[in-house]
Parts: structure tokens; C-alpha cells; sequence
């Protein structure tokens, strides 16, 4: 078998949700080259030990314990799968989530309410990490264990949605880096419209550059909604154990402090 044909029986064996929990943040195709060149075959975390069994027979080696998750196992062996929420009324509208999802199931605009489309989210906690007010939840996903036929198929398509977020995302950096004044003096339009692919007549078009916020309003909008989301999740706390005194005096701080902030 040659090492091409050995990758692509392994990325096509991995889950795609491209989380990078196995190490290798640039997607399962990565890994896949990587155990082709001989790392481990235990990482992959969503997939749990069954895929981690059929990469090492693929690759014929010896079964190694799967690299551990922190949700429970369901009755295939694979760990529980979950999607991610965001809390739409404490959500700013700072876009780096949509950035963060590798399968683009994010929708929303720049300092508009996003929502995630829970049957497109693969659970890969990417989402996670960048959001400024921790707005944004996992939790388990109801839905049945897939079969086999039907894993095939989402990930087939999650591989062409990941193909795809990475085009948009290099597509759009190249069309940021072009349009400022000092590098597009250094590329003509014709070479602009061959990188991105768009018309010449949207890259010669004027851009009109938004007045940024004050970084002083911006930080101070940020600061409002973090106290929000954390007084948020201590009633939360508070509504399942009522006698936490000191969660309910870190509570109190936490709503002097906003009070304060909002005068």
C-alpha cells in the first residue's frame, strides 16, 4: 500500500471534527500523515477506542487504550457526543467563535446575537476558548448513536464543510491584507482577483472603513458582559445548592461591581 493510500484509509477512518484534541490542531488530516510517519494511533478523543482499534489494524500495529475523554462512554464504546450552545442574551457579537468553528456551524455578524446550528455543531470545543464572556455551552447531544452507513456520510461532510471553512478563512485574510494601502500598492487588481477569485469590480470598489469604538468603550462593553455572564452562572450554582455562603457573597460583589461599572 502506498503511504498516499495509507492516509487516506486513515483520515477517512477519523470522525472529522477536526478539534485537535489529538494533538494535531490543523485539522484530521494531519494526523492521519502523522501515524503514516508513525505517531501513536490513541489519540483521537471524539473517536474513543473503537477508532482507535480500526487505525491500528489499518496500520498494523497493536491496540493501544484510547487517549481518555471527559465525557462518559455510550454503547459503542465512543465518548458521549456532545454540542455547543451559546447563551444568546449574554452573547456581544465579537465574531471569533465564527472564526473558531471548523465546519462553519456558527452564524452571526459583528456585534449582533450568533447562534450555533446544533445539527451541523460537532462538539469540538474550538468554539469555546476565544469567547471573551464565556457565553457558550456543551451539552450532551439527544440525538441516537449513528450507524455506520450514517457516520460515513457526516463524515464525508464535515470534511467537505472543513475544506471549505479553510478556503473562506484564507480567502478572507488574503482580502484584508490586499485591501489596506500599504500592501495593496505593492499587488495590481489583476493579481487581487487571481489570489481571491472575486470580480475586478469588487476589488477596485471603495471600501468603507467603519469608525472603530474607543478601545476604552470596547473594553468597558467586554467587562459588562463578562460580570453579567458570571452572575449568570452563580445563580445558576446558587439555584442547585442555596446554602453556598460563599457563592452567595461572591455573588453580591459581583452585582456591586457591575452596579458600579454602570454608573
Amino acid at each position: 500500500m502506498s503511504t498516499a493510500e495509507l492516509i487516506r484509509l486513515l483520515d477517512e477512518t477519523l470522525p472529522q471534527t477536526q478539534c485537535g484534541l489529538c494533538g494535531h490542531p490543523a485539522g484530521c488530516l494531519p494526523y492521519a500523515t502523522a501515524m503514516a510517519e508513525g505517531a501513536s494511533a490513541d489519540g483521537c478523543v471524539p473517536g474513543g477506542q473503537p477508532v482507535a482499534n480500526q487505525l491500528a489494524e489499518i496500520l498494523g500495529r497493536p491496540p493501544l487504550p484510547a487517549k481518555p475523554s471527559q465525557w462518559p462512554l455510550v454503547a459503542d464504546g465512543r465518548p458521549q457526543r456532545m454540542k455547543a450552545i451559546i447563551r444568546e442574551d449574554e452573547c456581544i457579537g465579537c465574531t471569533k467563535c465564527i472564526s473558531a468553528c471548523p465546519v462553519d456551524a456558527i452564524i452571526g455578524s459583528g456585534k449582533l446575537m450568533h447562534s450555533i446550528l446544533t445539527d451541523l455543531c460537532t462538539g469540538c470545543e474550538l468554539c469555546i476558548p476565544p469567547c471573551p464572556v464565556d457565553c457558550i455551552d456543551l451539552i450532551a447531544d439527544p440525538a441516537p448513536v449513528p450507524s455506520d452507513a450514517e457516520r460515513k456520510t457526516e463524515q464525508q461532510d464535515l470534511r467537505q464543510r472543513y475544506q471549505a471553512h479553510v478556503l473562506r478563512e484564507q480567502q478572507r485574510m488574503l482580502t484584508q491584507k490586499i485591501r489596506k494601502p500599504v500592501v495593496s500598492a505593492a499587488i495590481s487588481t489583476e493579481q487581487a482577483a487571481a489570489i481571491t477569485g472575486m470580480d475586478l469590480h469588487q476589488l477596485a470598489a471603495p471600501v468603507i472603513e467603519a469608525k472603530p469604538a474607543t478601545p476604552v468603550s470596547a473594553a468597558q462593553t467586554i467587562r459588562l458582559a463578562s460580570l453579567r455572564s458570571q452572575i449568570k452562572k452563580l445563580e445558576r450554582q446558587l439555584n442547585v445548592k442555596p446554602d453556598d455562603v460563599a457563592k452567595q457573597h461572591q455573588l453580591e460583589s459581583l452585582k456591586t461591581e457591575l452596579q458600579r461599572s454602570m454608573d
